[in-house]
């Protein structure tokens, strides 16, 4: 007996970064939190253990007046907000072009209103083979379907045949393509596409405009201030002016990692266009679809990020936190890469972000058998992620060595 409709009947979340967490939990019950390392939690942790909060966003946010924490806010945001995100997006590397915001529930809102706008119902989005599982469930509840092009070459560089060649067999089915690029430090892996890379992309993309093909591209840049000096990683950006009205450019942009906001959901989905037309319709119809799922978001946190950007001193002091934090992820993620090396384990390039990923035939295996070690790693459709934001620099001293004893038992090496 099922009262769900049809469609929505066979719906079951199966998410291994949330029972990984579990696991770790119920083994740090058992043997205390000092013996375990958890390398599942996808949020930044001080070396104690507990949740790492930039002192400043905390601040600026407790000492909200009432009104500005309760009141609704607009359906598309605050403007104050979505004029204030579109300078954290570009930084001095704002392309030529009409550009608009939309507020969002997350990053993940940001992308749910891409999908649910920019690719028609019943075709194909692409992302690489390494990605964040959330895109598929997006996907399936958009009723379309996520396909993969092999991030990685043999050298480990961007793998552009591959993405062509994927492009190029979508483009013989469809005549408008949805692509999905998370960069830079991108999750899982910690990879960011070069400039180059991005030139070959573009280059492909008016290519397919130039027969006519429809091509947005969003690129989900949630990790973007866990990836290096701000304006150096955002050079990029600049390659997205004056391009074909049929070439269409977004940014998934998030509070949850730069502002440690995981759970106030509040983010922002910018569009970039050569034709104001577009960019009129992007704010149209996703002003509509906000209405149509949240209604609007969390006034708090908009306000909050607002305050901080508009006082010079207030954002000084939040980017020397961030940059710390930065700088602490970075020290432990550099532990797990020398490691790797020294022993021999196949890591995947690391350039900056929460995480990092090592390829595996039995991701779940692998997992498991780390298990006795009381390590916690979630194990993903090709590899094993580790969370470099959640584990004391002193704790992912072995880890390397550890993942690449758990493969060889798994394995048979």
């Amino acid at each position: 007996m099922t009262m769900a409709a049809s469609h929505a009947a066979d719906k079951k979340l199966r998410d291994a970064i949330f029972g990984a967490t579990a696991a770790c939990n119920k083994a740090a019950e058992k043997h205390g939190l000092d013996k375990v390392t958890n390398a599942t939690i996808g949020m930044m942790m001080n070396d104690e253990g507990g949740l790492a909060v930039l002192p400043t966003v905390e601040k600026v946010y407790r000492e909200l007046e009432t009104e500005e924490m309760f009141r609704y806010a607009p359906i598309a945001g605050l403007p104050a907000y979505l004029a204030e995100v579109e300078k954290l997006v570009f930084a001095d590397n704002r392309p030529e072009g009409f550009i608009a915001s939309c507020a969002t529930a997350g990053g993940t809102g940001a992308i749910h209103h891409a999908v649910a706008n920019y690719a028609e119902r019943g075709t194909k989005v692409l992302t690489s083979d390494w990605f964040w599982g959330t895109y598929n469930v997006i996907c399936n509840e958009c009723d379309c379907k996520l396909v993969n092009y092999k991030l990685f070459d043999a050298n480990n560089n961007f793998n552009i045949s591959a993405y062509a060649d994927k492009v190029a067999e979508i483009f013989q089915e469809q005549d408008s393509l949805l692509v999905i690029i998370n960069t830079p430090a991108h999750n899982p892996t910690g990879f960011s596409l070069t400039e180059e890379d991005w030139d070959q992309v573009l280059a492909l993309a008016k290519k397919y405009a130039a027969q006519g093909k429809k091509m947005s591209i969003l690129v989900d840049i949630a990790y973007i201030d866990f990836a290096g000096e701000k304006n150096e990683v955002r050079r990029f950006m600049r390659k997205f002016s004056n391009l074909p009205e049929n070439v269409f450019i977004m940014f998934a942009f998030s509070m949850s990692k730069g502002y440690t906001a995981y759970g106030q959901r509040t983010g922002a989905l910018v569009g970039v266009s050569s034709s104001e037309a577009v960019i009129t319709e992007f704010q149209d119809i996703n002003k509509y679809t906000s209405r149509a799922t949240w209604s609007n978001i969390n006034r708090a946190a908009m306000t909050t990020l607002v305050k901080i950007q508009q006082d010079e001193s207030l954002r000084a002091q939040y980017e020397n936190e961030r940059d710390s934090f930065y700088q602490t992820i970075q020290k432990r993620a550099e532990v797990f890469m020398k490691e790797a090396k020294e022993c021999g384990l196949n890591a995947l390039p690391y350039n900056g972000g929460f995480f990092l990923s090592v390829p595996a035939a039995d991701p779940q295996a692998v997992c498991n058998k780390l298990h006795d070690d009381l390590i916690f790693a979630v194990p993903l459709k090709m590899g094993v992620r580790v969370a470099a934001c959640c584990v004391p620099e002193e704790k992912m001293h072995g880890v390397a060595a550890k993942v690449l004893k758990a493969l060889k038992a798994v394995e048979n090496w």
